[in-house]
């Protein structure tokens, strides 16, 4: 049986799920439905608790239990299909010292839009990459949007905040900029030992003056300038994967 549910708690949802200064204050995340919240207690993420619905059953091990009233959890999301269960989540982050052991990752500079910083992080998980790296400036990971596009995949790659690219140059990497419109095409670029992927803001990408080691491009026909933000990232983040497997079809060593 749940426990019960007081104004402060529907208050204290609505104010984490509106406001990124509250999460990073208390160092967690709000997951909508059971599916995401399985996938944070598979990755041994510590659930505060979880608020269900009527008629919706509870994920097993995952926190305290709270039931909600009929309607009460419409208030708390903003899904225009609520998903019947809300949780509140521990959301880990890493530092740059953290990179040290790391030799390929995919950075976030400046992306602006929840879903793209989401999907690159669930490309990152898929293509094997060792942490997403988010640079200031761009959307905030525990964004309950972010969460939804990464479909678990924040709980599973390590995400790393640092202040700006020049981080991740000092951390030892090779800075591989996506551009539009320069240069070389990404399926004929030998990708060092240490691979730092850099995927830029989505309206105006990566800095001219940026520390960036070489420029890629993705190659395509048609009329489209260049290709979505997530898009572009997940086509690069695999062609690196490929090339680090070599042709026995395995990882190379760095």
């Amino acid at each position: 049986m749940g426990l019960g549910l007081t104004n402060q708690h529907v208050q204290r949802l609505r104010r984490l799920m509106g406001r990124r200064s509250a999460r990073r204050d208390e160092g967690v995340l709000v997951v909508e439905g059971a599916v995401l919240l399985r996938e944070a207690v598979a990755a041994g993420r510590r659930v505060e608790a979880q608020f269900v619905a009527p008629g919706v059953v509870a994920v097993a091990g995952a926190g305290e239990v709270h039931e909600l009233d009929p309607g009460v959890i419409d208030k708390v999301t903003d899904t225009e299909t609520p998903p019947g269960i809300v949780a509140i989540v521990e959301h880990r982050l890493g530092a740059i010292d953290d990179l040290a052991a790391a030799s390929f990752v995919l950075v976030a500079d400046a992306i602006s839009d929840p879903g793209n910083l989401g999907t690159l992080m669930r490309s990152a998980e898929a293509a094997g990459v060792d942490a997403v790296v988010v640079t200031g400036g761009t959307v905030d990971t525990s964004s309950p949007k972010t969460v939804r596009a990464s479909a678990g995949a924040v709980f599973h790659v390590p995400i790393v905040e640092v202040g700006s690219l020049d981080d991740v140059k000092r951390a030892g990497f090779t800075t591989y900029g996506t551009s539009s419109h320069r240069g070389a095409d990404h399926h004929r670029v030998t990708y060092a030992d240490r691979v730092a992927i850099v995927i830029g803001n989505e309206a105006h990408g990566i800095a001219d003056d940026a520390p960036i080691d070489e420029w890629i491009t993705i190659e395509h026909a048609g009329r489209a300038e260049s290709l979505n933000a997530a898009m572009a990232g997940t086509l690069v983040v695999f062609e690196v994967a490929r090339h680090r497997r070599g042709p026995s079809g395995t990882v190379t060593p760095s």
